[in-house]
């Protein structure tokens, strides 16, 4: 006959299980205010923030923390398990809603779409802003003067202008720039020096259907396969600013119009 104590743990073991491959940070939160746990779960140094990396130790930090709750009180073991069953239910079900489409070049839905789920990016909680233009370019201070005259062009035209740095909401910076190419109705992108950086960037924001406007000091910088879209070129003195600042403005004034 199997003691209480051993029927207990091989209950926590089938929960660990499940949670351990389906439980996403809402999850975690939820129980843990139908557990009265919120300062365990939030305070554990290591269980939320393994859970967004999939790091190794996300199962015996899941572990740990789901013995502890359980432990703490007589009615959590059911609570979960009731959590849980839930769950189950609510995956078996249909997912019958159209997945959001947010592409910026398109204006509908093309007959073939891919739906993709990042695992490097959570998608943001957020919509895309239909007068926001961002703008990827190296963080290095020789192109101030180029994001200056990007903010002028975008001041006398209305637009809201932002940068990865103007905003920083996340600790890990590549996920602040997925944000705001996620939410940008169009993405500029300087080329200038190839750096690798932007080239990432360039390719999530055509990866999310976003409308790149490419520039550079040189076409030479940009990749062969991306020369047709007819970069604005420019040189970093006051006289190429000057024209940058009127090429642009023509650009935006049709995207934005």
């Amino acid at each position: 006959m199997i003691s209480p104590n051993k029927q207990k743990m091989l209950r926590l073991f089938a929960l660990h299980d499940f949670i351990r491959h389906h439980f996403t940070k809402s999850d975690w939160i939820k129980v843990a205010y139908l557990t009265d746990s919120l300062e365990l779960i939030e305070d554990h140094p290591r269980l939320l923030r393994s859970l967004d990396f999939k790091d190794d130790d996300y199962e015996g930090n899941s572990l740990q923390v789901l013995s502890k709750l359980i432990n703490e009180g007589n009615g959590n073991l059911y609570e979960i398990e009731r959590f849980v069953e839930a769950k189950k239910a609510a995956m078996r079900q249909p997912v019958l809603t159209e997945p959001e489409f947010i592409s910026t070049v398109q204006s509908v839905a093309p007959e073939r779409v891919i739906t993709f789920a990042p695992d490097v990016f959570r998608i943001p909680d957020k919509s895309v802003e239909s007068n926001v233009v961002s703008v990827m370019m190296p963080f290095e201070s020789r192109f101030a003067g180029t994001y200056l005259a990007i903010r002028n062009v975008c001041t006398r035209l209305g637009i809201d202008c932002k940068r990865a740095d103007d905003i920083w909401d996340n600790s890990i910076l590549i996920q602040d720039v997925f944000d705001l190419i996620f939410m940008s109705k169009a993405v500029i992108t300087d080329f200038t020096d190839r750096n690798p950086n932007v080239f990432y960037e360039t390719g999530v924001a055509h990866t999310l259907g976003k409308l790149v406007i490419p520039i550079t000091q040189s076409t030479h910088d940009i990749p062969f396969d991306l020369r047709h879209h007819r970069a604005l070129t420019y040189l970093a003195n006051t006289e190429g600013l000057l024209k940058l600042e009127k090429d642009l403005e023509k650009k935006l004034a049709k995207v934005f119009s």
